[in-house]
């Protein structure tokens, strides 16, 4: 595991945001993404009846449709050690293959970093 404390304040700072709208929301996962201009966009798992999306795809799909065009960074906060393909994939598609995405436990402690690519 990673010492969350280690990470720099805008990479931890996302890290806590994804961690608030786990805990704010009461979802599986909460997930935070940084554009290239600095803003951050948050969401939580969706699961309704006809709409089914991570925490991830709903970040990144908030990030694009507030016009963002790239993306710095991602983080994911919830139980799972590793993310989908899928998930991966939409942070790929917006940031490009080398865009970091912190993968942080429960507590928010960093679990993994891997790259969208």
């Amino acid at each position: 595991m990673t010492d969350s404390t280690a990470l720099e304040p805008e990479d931890r700072k996302i890290v806590t945001l994804a961690r608030a709208a786990r805990a704010r929301n009461g979802v599986p996962e909460g997930a935070a993404v940084r554009d290239d201009n600095g803003r951050t966009y948050v969401a939580g798992t969706v699961a309704l009846p006809s709409l089914r999306l991570s925490a991830l795809r709903t970040a990144v799909a908030m990030a694009v449709a507030s016009g963002a065009t790239s993306l710095e960074a991602a983080a994911v906060v919830g139980e799972a050690s590793s993310l989908s393909d899928d998930d991966l994939a939409a942070v790929r598609d917006l940031g490009g293959a080398a865009t970091p995405v912190f993968v942080a436990g429960t507590d928010g402690s960093v679990v993994t970093v891997v790259t969208a690519g």
